[in-house]
């Protein structure tokens, strides 16, 4: 039978309940970790987008005695993004200095062509160099070139696709942003980082007790998380480059469901400090936490607005969980969700449009997108067991965990639901993705 949303977990517990059973439980403590995920990811895309710009990224020159093929991973992100389609270049012999046949191209259906070549430099480095063209209009839409190590091929290759993307759609590509998740193996519990596409995961923490609720700080330099390690739930955060951490919220009761203001000067957390789960303002160095309103509900699961003037969350206060929204500076609570009597996991895209979020449909879980302008309510997936959507730092895409023909795993998504692909461990299970801000140059 499915646990009633005021329970709290014991770590013991935690690890015990049914998935099914898991998303009945609002409090942020309810969300399991689940099994690890290999190092290398495959990556599945499907769907047809309505208006998919059709562009030719050819073999670069060299990159068959390279250790990443540079090429593949431009493509495979473009395609993912929903706003490309990959037209055939078998066969092909381009590089960075070479002037296409663009007429060629053009009866290949292909708007745009992108080529370059990899060389290995005598330091052992790859000098990697591209160039980018309109076909249509014969337009050399310019290049970069990079001289980087082995372990930078992969974040070169994700930076030309930023590029490209950039240039033939005028908005930022996220290929080179950062994505954290959670898994399990054993008694063991992980923290990664890994890049958007789910390759080159690296382990940021690792605890024999449950670790859940990863944010990622607005700099893209630190995670907030809740660990069990204490035997209750509390919230620490996190540098990523150093793996040094500070201890943030550790009151009386539970401490879970971070979230950063857009400042990063601060998180919303929820506490029982007082009694019951509430949502509290703490300074992101600790110190004593600020009540943003008096409820006799169940309040969770906080996301802020990216504006910062608001919070989203979810609330039992109406008898079954809703979402709502609430000044930052606290105050009277605004429903958001009408569709639906079960609706959990608010996530506010960065550009403020759209919100994404967990309905219960029949006895499943489903991923919906909300128009915060109109109200309009989409369901955007097929299957039933959907969790933890966050949004692309560039609004476009949604990363969410579901159970997918039987295994856990990790899927991004168009907010259309056209284009999805499916980033899974052949392994392993893995959850609790949260999609980082824009990296730094």
């Amino acid at each position: 039978m499915p646990m009633t949303i005021d329970r709290l977990l014991s770590p013991s517990s935690l690890a015990a309940v049914p998935r099914t059973s898991r998303r009945t439980l609002l409090a942020a403590l309810a969300s399991t970790p689940a099994i690890p995920a290999l190092a290398q990811f495959r990556v599945e895309v499907t769907g047809v987008g309505l208006t998919q710009l059709p562009i030719a990224i050819a073999a670069f020159k060299g990159e068959g005695q390279a250790p990443q093929k540079i090429s593949a991973i431009i493509q495979a992100d473009l395609e993912r993004s929903g706003q490309f389609r990959a037209v055939d270049t078998a066969g092909v012999q381009l590089d960075e200095t070479s002037r296409p046949d663009v007429a060629m191209w053009r009866q290949k259906s292909a708007d745009s062509l992108a080529v370059g070549s990899i060389t290995r430099l005598a330091d052992g480095r790859y000098d990697v160099r591209f160039r980018l063209w309109d076909v249509v209009k014969g337009q050399d839409l310019g290049g970069q070139g990079f001289a980087v190590t082995t372990g930078d091929l992969r974040l070169v290759a994700h930076r030309i696709s930023d590029y490209i993307y950039e240039k033939l759609t005028g908005e930022k590509g996220v290929f080179s942003t950062r994505i954290a998740y959670v898994t399990k193996a054993g008694s063991n519990y992980r923290l990664w980082v890994a890049d958007a596409d789910g390759e080159n995961a690296q382990s940021a923490l690792s605890s024999p007790e449950p670790i859940i609720s990863p944010a990622w700080s607005p700099t893209g330099t630190q995670l907030a998380y809740v660990s069990f390690e204490s035997r209750k739930p509390v919230v620490y955060v996190h540098d990523v480059a150093s793996g040094r951490r500070r201890l943030v919220a550790n009151f009386r009761g539970s401490n879970s469901a971070p979230a950063w203001s857009p400042d990063g000067n601060s998180l919303a957390v929820t506490l029982s400090r007082d009694g019951g789960s509430q949502l509290y303002l703490i300074s992101a160095q600790g110190g004593e936490p600020r009540r943003l309103m008096q409820s006799s509900g169940i309040d969770t699961e906080p996301n802020f607005s990216s504006d910062g003037r608001s919070i989203y969350f979810v609330s039992d206060r109406g008898g079954a969980p809703q979402i709502y929204k609430v000044p930052a500076s606290g105050g009277s609570a605004e429903r958001v969700t009408f569709t639906g009597n079960y609706n959990i996991s608010p996530s506010v895209s960065p550009d403020g449009k759209w919100l994404a979020y967990v309905s219960r449909v029949g006895g499943g879980f489903k991923l919906h997108v909300m128009d915060l302008g109109t109200g309009t309510v989409n369901a955007i997936t097929d299957t039933t067991a959907d969790e933890s959507p966050s949004f692309a730092p560039n609004s476009r895409l949604i990363v969410y965990a579901t159970l997918q023909q039987g295994r856990e795993s990790l899927m991004t998504t168009t907010l259309d639901g056209k284009i999805k692909a499916r980033l899974a461990g052949q392994g392993g299970d893995i959850r609790e993705p949260d999609w980082g801000p824009f990296q730094r140059q």
